[in-house]
């Protein structure tokens, strides 16, 4: 009998161990899904296509992660994971030039906004904080507006306005 249990437990166990964790699936997880997707990137206002980035989520629907490919030969990746114990959202971006940022923000007005401290942001030595609003617009295309502060956050500077046009088949 005693040797029946033990199996049972662990069956128990085992099965407990490989059950997959509970899908993200809440409606706050699915508040960067529009930027799903595999792009064509844009600098806004112009038909000049600066890069390729694939969004896809990963790990149970948990995981927003970038690919972002520009034409010259830098690159970069960003994580984003929603914080259920703080409803924000966090975002690591780290690039071909060895730089890492943290981001940190959530939905707002109808835009995900995220800002960080970006060390280096334009040269050595030369900090900023970095705003960045992704929108979801109406051709189903989204923009990613940066904004640079020098002056943290009491004025702002556009440091790059992106388009993300789907790809085509």
């Amino acid at each position: 009998m005693a040797l029946h249990f033990a199996a049972l437990l662990l069956l128990q166990t085992v099965s407990a161990q490989t059950a997959p964790p509970p899908a993200c699936i809440s409606e706050a997880h699915a508040a960067f899904d529009f930027w799903v997707g595999e792009w064509d990137v844009f600098a806004n206002g112009t038909d000049t296509k600066v890069a390729e980035s694939r969004i896809e989520r990963l790990h149970n629907g948990c995981v927003v992660r970038e690919h972002w490919q520009p034409r010259s030969p830098a690159g970069g990746s960003s994580i984003s994971t929603l914080d259920i114990a703080t409803g924000r959202w966090h975002q690591t971006w780290a690039g071909s030039a060895g730089e890492t940022v943290h981001f940190e923000g959530g939905p707002t007005a109808g835009k995900m906004v995220l800002t960080g401290y970006w060390n280096n942001y334009s040269g050595p030595g030369q900090h900023a904080l970095v705003r960045m609003s992704y929108s979801n617009n109406p051709d189903g295309s989204v923009r990613q507006l940066g904004e640079i502060s020098a002056d943290h956050g009491v004025t702002w500077q556009t440091g790059f306005d992106f388009v993300y046009r789907k790809k085509m088949p």
